[in-house]
């Protein structure tokens, strides 16, 4: 016959029934009544305890036994039994009305009534209670946890009379350490030793909580049985909340081999929680009275209160720090940092009252960490693992690499972590860590259990030795307490706002921005037809203008770069009024070349708003375009005089004089041009213009209204004489002296072909045309140019490398573009100069003759 050998492991002590022996030890005894007050069950030793004549049988009315006044006191506790796990207590009770007296506990067992009896001790009742006033007194002086465990202890053994007393606290992974103990001289110290969680079973954790007073007064007795054995369901008796339950046979052993012949148990419960045990021991067999067990009990519930105290004003205290940082946090957030730039700030604040090797935050993806912390590779490696822990609560570990085996590529920097989510999905981290440590634990004897087949088969039987046993622990860091993931939660609370307004914030940003693009375009839209429809008005009006296509040309290029040179004013002050002086001389000076002496502005500095300046640049243009053909500055003697000033409305008066030229002769047609000087003015701007075509020369007479202007100091003319000479030198250049290959590199087609044109007019033989960096690049490398006009923006790139490239081999270069403040960057790129778009065959002409003569 085979037979099937049950696994022995951690697990049998867990599945013991220690609540249902059906037995009690023999310093009281037991009887259980049904809810007709009839006999269901007691103890063998009740007729010898109580002093009974008789053994009741299962089924006598208990009234048949105890007198009526017993009866009256016994119904009444029973009635008052409302609440799950209630005792109640009753002293002094003569049961049998022959003057003995006993003390009774009476609780709930499903549908009985079980009532404990215990002999009475006259007047320890109220001797118990008084001895615990000065007690608690002195106690309540103490405000930090192991002084006040340690005068608990000092003062329960000798309240109690016990060899030894010890304040034994659990840890996380639920084993046990003594950190307090009151002792006899004779007995070794057990301060500082831990026990395994295996040494307390789950089910009688989960009774200490029940029920929090446990006796044991002599491991040696003999238990005695409860009669019948099991109740009418066919169940044994459940003894939890009993006060005469007798002991598991493996723990009678454990407290033999410990050399205990009593012992005592007192509950420290914290918040529900089983925090810690009054362990008592003493070692010869020892009763204590009901009575003094019960002020022992009310005891341990007074200092359970007290270390819930001393640790709330800690936990307080902590939270204030808590409260600091989250006023810190939410004040950088308020300058604008966001969460993966506070890593450096954020790291040290928390370090006060979470201490920590490493920090790491994870958010959008983005990764920061700082001191002994994984790099973003380790990070990434372990991230989904990370994503399956819950999403509502601190995670901690003093061995990640234990749960996530991918941890171990970094365990040697960073073993445990203490992980704060900070959303949903995506999942975001802020984690703390801490360094491994070789950790020594020391053990009451060896805690694991051997397996052995002794008298009660093959069961895990209790150590031997609780000598100190060491025990190594490596791969692990310091563990995180209760306190510091009470403040981590708040933390955590703290970056989910952190977050959410920063989420709040970028949405708010994101809307603006998007509506300020919204305007932007709109407002580009706007301009952009507005001076389409410039333009064709322009071209248009000017076709009565020119007998020739290259006239008609001429005069539309001319009025179109006025347009442009007037908008580069513009944006150069970022849409703000631009000087007038400014625009007088960029009109002046295409016409100049060596004449700058023959015009004079005088005069305050007007500032012009931008949609005067545009009307004002057309107009100089003309005014200008008609002294360089037919007037004043036609010839080589005449002079223009412009006068600005300011009238009694603040309006802007521009008085034009010319002198010294040709005779003027009136216009016999009026053609676009005069149409622009004479009407747009008054038609745009509310102002005036007149004028007067007088034999010695144009005058004429421009109001701006006060609307359109803003003043300054006064104008100051600077025409730039540098390159007068050289300009018309260069206008005379001819194709003997220009360069044979130009390299021009346009992502607009239709500037290239112009510019390609215009020079081909100009001499040039071979151009070569390219709209890419890349393309550019290899034309350089195929045929390398004499000379090089480049496009700065190509769109999605820009042609720095093309110019690095040209200035490496030496080759002169121009740049070509629209932005003005390229200029700023000739010399960093290397350039010779700038053309500023729209540029035409005038700007190119003058581009060759400054190349000739540095040649």
């Amino acid at each position: 016959m085979t037979t099937t050998q049950e696994p022995v492991d951690l697990t049998n002590c867990d599945r013991e029934p220690i609540h249902k022996l059906g037995r009690i030890q023999p310093f009281g005894a037991l009887i259980a009544v049904d809810g007709d007050w009839r006999v269901a069950q007691l103890s063998t030793n009740f007729s010898s305890l109580t002093g009974a004549p008789a053994m009741p049988a299962v089924g006598d009315p208990l009234a048949n036994v105890f007198v009526s006044e017993a009866m009256t006191a016994l119904r009444s506790a029973a009635t008052s039994l409302i609440f799950a796990d209630h005792t109640e207590r009753l002293f002094g009770i003569d049961l049998l009305g022959d003057g003995h007296r006993f003390d009774c506990a009476v609780h709930r067992c499903g549908p009985c009534s079980v009532i404990e009896i215990e002999p009475h001790r006259d007047g320890d009742v109220n001797r118990q209670i008084a001895i615990l006033r000065p007690i608690m007194t002195r106690l309540e002086k103490l405000d930090d946890l192991v002084p006040l465990a340690q005068e608990a202890a000092r003062q329960l053994r000798m309240t109690l009379g016990m060899d030894r007393v010890m304040v034994y606290r659990f840890h996380r992974d639920l084993s046990g350490e003594v950190i307090a103990e009151a002792r006899a001289d004779r007995l070794d110290a057990f301060h500082g030793l831990r026990y395994p969680k295996s040494d307390i079973p789950a089910q009688a954790r989960e009774l200490y909580v029940r029920n929090r007073f446990r006796i044991i007064s002599d491991v040696n007795c003999e238990p005695v049985d409860i009669v019948p054995g099991t109740d009418a369901a066919g169940e044994p008796i459940d003894l939890s909340m009993s006060t005469l339950r007798a002991v598991s046979p493996i723990h009678i052993e454990y407290l033999r081999n410990m050399g205990v012949d009593a012992s005592l148990s007192i509950s420290i419960v914290i918040g529900g929680n089983l925090w810690g045990l009054f362990a008592c021991h003493h070692y010869s067999p020892k009763v204590l009275p009901y009575s003094q067990r019960t002020a022992a009990e009310l005891f341990s519930e007074l200092f359970s209160l007290m270390v819930e105290r001393v640790m709330a004003a800690s936990h307080e205290a902590l939270r204030e720090r808590g409260r600091e940082i989250h006023n810190r946090l939410m004040k950088d957030i308020a300058g604008g940092t966001p969460l993966t730039e506070m890593l450096p700030t954020l790291g040290p604040l928390i370090q006060q009252i979470i201490p920590h090797d490493g920090a790491s935050v994870f958010i959008e993806e983005r990764y920061e960490a700082r001191g002994a912390a994984p790099n973003e590779e380790e990070f990434r490696a372990i991230q989904a693992a990370l994503n399956a822990a819950p999403t509502s609560k601190v995670t901690v570990l003093d061995a990640l690499a234990d749960r996530i085996p991918r941890a171990a590529a970094f365990a040697d920097r960073a073993a445990g972590a203490m992980i704060i989510p900070v959303s949903r999905t995506p999942r975001d981290f802020f984690i703390l860590w801490r360094r491994p440590l070789t950790q020594t634990v020391t053990w009451a004897g060896n805690p694991e259990k051997p397996v052995e087949f002794g008298p009660n088969g093959a069961r895990l039987t209790p150590r031997k030795s609780f000598e100190a046993w060491q025990q190594s622990v490596e791969g692990h860091s310091a563990p995180w307490n209760d306190a510091e993931i009470g403040i981590a939660e708040g933390l955590r609370a703290t970056l989910i706002e952190i977050i959410l307004r920063l989420t709040d914030e970028a949405v708010e940003e994101r809307a603006k921005a998007h509506q300020k693009q919204e305007l932007l375009i709109a407002e580009l839209n706007h301009r952009v037809r507005n001076i389409l429809n410039l333009i064709r008005g322009l071209i248009n009006q000017s076709r009565g203008e020119a007998d020739s296509i290259e006239t008609f040309a001429a005069i539309v290029g001319g009025r179109i770069s006025s347009l442009a040179a007037a908008h580069d004013n513009i944006t150069r002050s970022h849409w703000a009024p631009a000087p007038l002086s400014q625009l007088i001389d960029t009109e002046a000076h295409a016409y100049l070349g060596g004449k700058h002496d023959r015009v004079v502005l005088d005069g305050p500095e007007a500032m012009v708003t931008p949609e005067a300046y545009t009307v004002l640049a057309l107009v100089i243009h003309e005014m200008m375009t008609n002294s360089a053909k037919y007037g004043a500055l036609a010839d080589s003697t005449g002079s223009l005089r412009i006068g600005l000033s300011r009238n009694a409305d603040d309006a802007l008066v521009i008085d034009w004089r010319e002198r010294g030229g040709p005779p003027v002769r009136p216009p016999t047609r009026r053609g676009f041009g005069s149409t622009i000087i004479e009407r747009s003015i008054p038609y745009e701007l509310g102002g005036d213009a007149r004028i007067d075509y007088k034999l010695s020369g144009v005058e004429a007479h421009f109001l701006i209204p006060a609307r359109h202007v803003t003043w300054k100091g006064r104008a100051v003319y600077k025409p730039d004489r540098s390159g007068d000479d050289e300009g018309s030198k260069a206008a005379s250049t001819t194709g003997a002296s220009v360069p044979g290959n130009v390299l021009v590199v346009e992502d607009s087609m239709i500037i290239a072909l112009d510019t390609e044109d215009s020079l081909r007019e100009l001499g040039v033989r071979t151009i070569e045309v390219r709209s890419s960096v890349a393309s550019a690049l290899e034309a350089i490398e195929q045929d390398q140019p004499e000379l090089a006009i480049l496009d700065y923006n190509l769109g999605k790139e820009n042609s720095e490398r093309v110019a690095q490239a040209l200035a490496e081999r030496k080759v002169p270069f121009w740049l070509a573009t629209g932005y003005g403040e390229m200029s700023e960057r000739l010399d960093e790129l290397g350039a010779r100069g700038l053309l500023v778009k729209p540029y035409g065959k005038d700007e190119l002409r003058k581009m060759l003759g400054e190349f000739t003569q540095a040649a």
